[in-house]
């Protein structure tokens, strides 16, 4: 059964990766973005330490993002933690967070952010042009129409995180 569901799990990450996916499709973008980042937590390992309390995701600067993400995974589980949803302006308002999901509009506050977590076991999550090579542990990307994902495995070391193959394997790495 579990064999199963990791089977559909990674045909729908290779699905939303950007293979018979473009942008144009029916879905917003950020319901796109929202189901790959819950998605991303199934193949990533946080710390012993950070498998307590609630699982907080933390999004900056895109209302529609938190919304979708509030909506559909807010009275979830994940990592056998209850997940909590919140939502900040800026850099400033950004504490403890398991993913860290910073939108474009925003993407002016990367370095603020990046000090912030840098070293935490924190998943931090980009919607812009360079910010995975500038230390992202996961930049979203449109390569030719199609919605694609960066991978900075220096960033997840970097943060005490670790990524499994198989999502490594799905992304571009940098």
């Amino acid at each position: 059964m579990k064999r199963i569901s990791a089977v559909l799990l990674l045909t729908a990450l290779f699905l939303f990766n950007g293979v018979g996916l473009s942008t144009a499709e029916e879905r917003p973008l950020h319901e796109i973005h929202s189901m790959l980042m819950f998605n991303f937590v199934k193949y990533i390992e946080w710390p012993s330490a950070s498998q307590k309390g609630e699982f907080t995701i933390t999004v900056v600067g895109d209302k529609d993002v938190y919304s979708t993400l509030t909506n559909f995974y807010a009275n979830r589980d994940a990592k056998g933690q209850p997940v909590k949803i919140t939502f900040a302006n800026s850099a400033a308002e950004v504490s403890n967070a398991h993913i860290v999901y910073l939108a474009d509009e925003k993407s002016g506050e990367f370095d603020a952010i990046q000090s912030k977590v840098s070293g935490k076991p924190t998943l931090l999550i980009t919607d812009k042009s360079g910010l995975g090579k500038k230390g992202s542990c996961i930049n979203f990307k449109e390569v030719g129409g199609k919605l694609k994902f960066e991978i900075n495995q220096s960033s997840f070391s970097a943060n005490n995180l670790k990524i499994s193959s198989q999502l490594a394997s799905m992304g571009i790495t940098i």
